[in-house]
C-alpha cells in the first residue's frame, strides 16, 4: 500500500536533510522525498504539519526479559512501549534465560517479535557460552541466524585470554563486539559510586578504576585483534578521555552513554532512591560534565536508554539489595530533545545519536530516510509538553527516576516498514 506523509519538517541526519518535505512510501520502502514520484498514488495520506519527521529511533541496548524473565517484561510489552516512544528498532541484549548462545534462541526471539508486529527486534548474540566467560560461543552460527553483534551483556569476563580469543574470533566473522568495562573484582557488592555521597550514606562504593582498568585492557586487545568494538555505558571522565585517545589512534571503537548518566549524579541518591540505582552507578558532577562534553564533541556518538524493566518488588528492596536498571524506552526521545533545549546538541546532532549512529554500530539498514530503505519513521510534535506518569507508561517496567518530569516533544506517529504501528490519541 502506498502512503504519503505530508507537510512535516524532515530531519534526516544521515543525508543532511533539514527542510519541509513530503515522504512517499510503497511496499514498506521509502520511494521518494519531496514531489510525488511518477506513477505513485497514495492510498492513504497523513498530514503532519508542524511536526518533525525523522528516521525511526534505535535503542542500542534493550533488555527485553523474554525468554525467561516474563515476570519483568515481555517482547510484546516492550515492543509496544518502543513504538510509543518512536523507537522502531530494538537491539536486545543476550542476557535472557536461556542465554542467546544458540540459533534456536535467536529464532525464538525473532518469531515472538514478528508475532507482535510492532518494533523490529534485532538480537545480540552471546560472546561466551551461557555468558560464563570461559568458552566461546559459536559466533558463526549466531551470525548466520541473524545476530547483529556479540556481547557478554553485563557479565564481565575475568579471563583476559578468553577476551582476546573472543575478539579474534568475532573479527573473523565481521561481528561487532560490545564491551561493558567493569572490573569484576573491584565491582563486587557495590551499590553506588565510591565518593563522598556514598560514604555518607554508608553504601559500598564502586571506584572509577573499576571502569578504567577494564577499559584499558579491552582497548589494548582491540588494537591487537583489529575487531570492531563498541564500549557500552561509559560513566567516568577518565573513560571518555581514554576512548577519545583510542579513536585518535585510529582504533575502530565507538561508545555510548546511558541518558540517565547525562542528567543525574550521585547527589540524586541522597534519599536512597532505588530508582536511581544503575550499573554503572551515577557518578560525580565532574563525570557527568565530561560525559556531556564527550557527547557534544562526538567521542560518544550514541545515546541509549540502556532499557532494563523490573517488577515493583525488585526496586522496593533496600537500596543495597535493589536491582540496578531503569526502564527508558519511553523517555529516549524526550531526554535527547532536552539536550537540544539545553544547547548541548543541535536537533540534527541529537537525532543522529539515536538513529544513524546506532545503526552504524551494527551496520543496520536503518536510521535513515534514504529512498529504497525500509520506511521506519518517527513523527513528533516538538512543541508539545507532557508529563511522565505511571498511566502513560506502556512498558511493564515502571522503574524510572524521571516519574513526574515534564518533557517537551511527544511522538504522534510511528511507522515500521510503512505500517502505522502507533498514533497519539488526542485527549
Amino acid at each position: 500500500m502506498g502512503i504519503s506523509i505530508r507537510g512535516g519538517w524532515v530531519v534526516d541526519p544521515a543525508n543532511g536533510i533539514d527542510e519541509q518535505l513530503d515522504i512517499h512510501v510503497e511496499d514498506g520502502l521509502i520511494v521518494g522525498l519531496g514531489p510525488t514520484p511518477a506513477n505513485f498514488e497514495a492510498e492513504r495520506e497523513f498530514h503532519v504539519d508542524g511536526n518533525v519527521v525523522c528516521p525511526g529511533l534505535i535503542e542500542l541496548r534493550a533488555s527485553l526479559r523474554e525468554p525467561g524473565q516474563e515476570h519483568k517484561a515481555t517482547i510484546a510489552s516492550e515492543s509496544r512501549a518502543a513504538v510509543h516512544g518512536g523507537i522502531t528498532t530494538l537491539c536486545c541484549t543476550p542476557d535472557t534465560d536461556p542465554v542467546v548462545d544458540t540459533p534456536a534462541v535467536v529464532e525464538l526471539i525473532h518469531q515472538r517479535a514478528a508475532a507482535v508486529g510492532c518494533a523490529r527486534v534485532e538480537v545480540q548474540g552471546a560472546l561466551t557460552q551461557r555468558l560464563e566467560g570461559s568458552r566461546l560461543s559459536e559466533m558463526g552460527a549466531l551470525r548466520d541466524a541473524g545476530c547483529i553483534g556479540v556481547s557478554n551483556a553485563y557479565r564481565v569476563m575475568e579471563n583476559t585470554e578468553v577476551v582476546r580469543r573472543a575478539m579474534e574470533y568475532a573479527a573473523t566473522f565481521g561481528l561487532t563486539v560490545l564491551l561493558f568495562p567493569e572490573d569484576p573484582w573491584l565491582a563486587r557488592d557495590h551499590a553506588a559510586h565510591e565518593g563522598a555521597v556514598g560514604t555518607r550514606l554508608g553504601l559500598p562504593g564502586l571506584a572509577e578504576t573499576a571502569e578504567t582498568i577494564t577499559l584499558a585492557r579491552d582497548l589494548l586487545l582491540v588494537e591487537a585483534s583489529g575487531v570492531r568494538a563498541h564500549i557500552c555505558g561509559l560513566s567516568t571522565a577518565r573513560g571518555v578521555e581514554m576512548v577519545a585517545q583510542a579513536r585518535g589512534r585510529g582504533l575502530p571503537v565507538t561508545a555510548d552513554v546511558a541518558l540517565p548518566n547525562l542528567f543525574l549524579t550521585e547527589m540524586d541518591l541522597t534519599d536512597f532512591n532505588s530508582a536511581c540505582k544503575v550499573r554503572p552507578p551515577l557518578r560525580t558532577q565532574r563525570d557527568r560534565d565530561a560525559l556531556r562534553q564527550g557527547v557534544h564533541e562526538g567521542t560518544i556518538a550514541t545515546l541509549c536508554a540502556a532499557h532494563q524493566p523490573h517488577e515493583p518488588d525488585a526496586k522496593q528492596a533496600p537500596f543495597t539489595e535493589a536491582a540496578p536498571g531503569i526502564s527508558g524506552l519511553e523517555t529516549l526521545l524526550a531526554l535527547t530533545l532536552r539536550l537540544v533545549d539545553e544547547g548541548l546538541l543541535t536537533l540534527q546532532q541529537a537525532l543522529a545519536r539515536i538513529t544513524y549512529e546506532p545503526a552504524r554500530v551494527f551496520g543496520l539498514e536503518a536510521g535513515t530516510l534514504s529512498p529504497g530503505r525500509p520506511a521506519d519513521i518517527c513523527v513528533f510534535d516538538p512543541e508539545r509538553h507532557w508529563r511522565l506518569t505511571r498511566d502513560r507508561l506502556w512498558s511493564e517496567g515502571h522503574n524510572t527516576p524521571f516519574m513526574g518530569w515534564e518533557f517537551k516533544g511527544e511522538v504522534t506517529h510511528t511507522f515500521v516498514a510503512g505500517r502505522l504501528v502507533y498514533r497519539l490519541e488526542e485527549p
